[in-house]
């Protein structure tokens, strides 16, 4: 695997050629490692937490959640030919895709007991999807998961999150050369619920990775999905949709290493905002390193505020260390629900509900599309609207 040392920061939104090495990546403030002994506490004034309210982790930043027994139950559907286990921290896949960045990872990383391990075989193609059923019972939790597919075989992976807990956790792809897989993680917790984890994607030659993260529930939700390159040739394609209520918290923070020639990145990600206090928070750094020629990388965050009262960061950073590259760019906007486009459904005989609903769902709808499952399809679709049928009752 590539070397883990990046470039120097930038300023917020700043493009970068060049520029001083750092022994770590740009948005955080100290060394990823897998020992939770290596970060600080974090205090919220260090770039990578100080949109993050501390107080609402229950702990999990400072170690004193204590996992309870009664935190998660995982359970994984698989199709015939799929290798499920549960494993022990001993385990050589564990950590391979990369270390923890910060310290919430890492103590996850520190405390699990068991990892649950997802393995497709080479030249395999799936018929169905596999299905990680992650259900709150209302406990502490540190979890790890792993999915590792094999050279040239295509998958679709649910990861599904339910119930209720204070859960951090650790999830890693391990995509072969020349496989295909599609990985669509739904946080769809119950409004007390906090999740903090952190996915990390290590992409093999020619191999082709596209997640969809989708946000609706939870207290507060903190997810760090990462891309790294183990050799040219791979994709990645990150998108996400969060719908952000009354008071909650979700913050997508996003790092794509483009540290190998030839590689590719796309990154969509789309918010809606409604109600006093919701928060959303989107982070989205990619970093071109000087031997990644060839690099093509683009990224956007669109926010759409429903509502007043809710509050939007959006900081897209692009740093580029050589003038070798396809393309590269980024983009980031945030605007208040359109009354010309509502206007214009009311003026032909549209209810004001029904034209308020048919804005939101245009505008979710290339990434809900991007999942590719009828059913969870039409879940989430339904999920957005009885968001926005409370928002109006």
């Amino acid at each position: 695997m590539a070397d883990n040392t990046p470039a120097g920061s930038t300023t917020d939104g700043a493009i970068q050629v060049g520029g001083p090495r750092q022994p770590i990546d740009a948005r955080v403030s100290a060394p990823a490692s897998y020992d939770v002994a290596d970060f600080p506490v974090p205090h919220g004034r260090e770039e990578e937490w100080r949109f993050t309210p501390l107080e609402r982790l229950r702990g999990l930043h400072d170690g004193t959640a204590v996992a309870d027994g009664a935190g998660v139950k995982v359970e994984v559907t698989a199709p015939e030919g799929v290798t499920v286990e549960t494993v022990g921290r001993d385990d050589a896949r564990l950590g391979r895709s990369g270390k923890p960045v910060d310290r919430v990872a890492a103590q996850a990383y520190s405390s699990f007991e068991k990892a649950s391990v997802v393995s497709i075989p080479k030249d395999t193609v799936l018929s169905e999807p596999v299905r990680i059923s992650v259900r709150g019972e209302g406990g502490v939790a540190f979890g790890h998961q792993v999915v590792e597919i094999g050279a040239f075989s295509e998958a679709v992976v649910v990861i599904d999150h339910t119930g209720d807990a204070t859960l951090a956790a650790n999830v890693e792809y391990l995509l072969g050369d020349g496989a295909k897989l599609t990985v669509v993680s739904v946080q769809d917790w119950d409004d007390t619920a906090v999740h903090a984890a952190q996915h990390t994607a290590l992409v093999g030659r020619d191999a082709s990775f596209k997640s969809v993260i989708v946000t609706f529930g939870g207290d507060l939700v903190r997810l760090h999905p990462r891309v790294v390159y183990g050799a040219p040739g791979g994709e990645a394609e990150l998108y996400g949709l969060y719908f952000t209520d009354n008071g909650q918290h979700q913050e997508h923070r996003l790092f794509v290493d483009h540290d190998t020639p030839h590689c590719r990145s796309n990154v969509v990600f789309k918010g809606a905002l409604q109600g006093r206090d919701a928060h959303a928070v989107w982070i989205g750094d990619v970093l071109i390193r000087a031997a990644a020629e060839g690099t093509d990388t683009y990224e956007l965050n669109r926010n759409l505020v429903l509502t007043d009262g809710a509050r939007v960061d959006s900081v897209p950073n692009l740093e580029i260390e050589t003038g070798e590259i396809v393309g590269a760019g980024h983009a980031s906007a945030t605007g208040r629900f359109d009354d010309e486009q509502l206007f214009y459904l009311m003026a032909r005989g549209i209810p004001a509900d029904e034209a308020r609903r048919l804005v939101v769902r245009g505008f979710f709808a290339e990434l809900v599309q991007q999942i590719g499952i009828p059913e969870l399809e039409e879940r989430l679709i339904t999920k957005i609207e009885a968001e926005l049928e409370a928002s109006v009752a």
